[in-house]
């Protein structure tokens, strides 16, 4: 009994691995806190909701919030903006850890994202130029056909 409770805080964390991490190769863990936990996702919950939606994928398809994803696994993940994030599972974490270590949990293939300057402003306009008008309006709104 007295060696369960002695240790870092019962999380089962050796040398080298960081507290929480839960298990390391063999086991699985639940794809919506695994995106959580390496800072895929702000919540855990906004994790799932993206599940749900379908903007998760492992290995090419659609998985529920309780999928259990492997060490070697690719996920997926459709973000705002459009922005879609490839990375290969190389360690199971359970708990939310910082950036540095977060980064450490996964290999990152996903495509750079688009220069900001390549981005068009969306409707910019003069200060005091006042409300715009239908003609400006119509004006944005085939610029903003064009581009999407």
């Amino acid at each position: 009994m007295a060696s369960e409770t002695s240790g870092e805080g019962g999380s089962g964390a050796g040398p080298g691995r960081a507290p929480g991490s839960g298990p390391t190769d063999g086991g699985s863990v639940r794809v919506d806190a695994w995106i959580w936990s390496v800072r895929l996702a702000k919540t855990r919950s906004a994790g799932a909701t993206a599940c749900k939606g379908g903007h998760v994928r492992v290995n090419g398809e659609r998985v529920k919030p309780a999928y259990g994803v492997h060490v070697g696994d690719e996920v997926r993940v459709r973000q705002a903006g459009g922005r879609e994030r490839i990375v290969v599972v190389k360690r199971l974490i359970r708990k939310r850890v910082g950036a540095p270590v977060a980064v450490e949990c996964y290999v990152d293939n996903s495509p750079p994202p688009p220069p900001r300057e390549a981005v068009a402003p969306a409707g910019i306009r003069d200060r005091g130029t006042g409300r715009p008008t239908k003609r400006d309006r119509r004006e944005m709104e085939r610029l903003r056909g064009a581009e999407g």
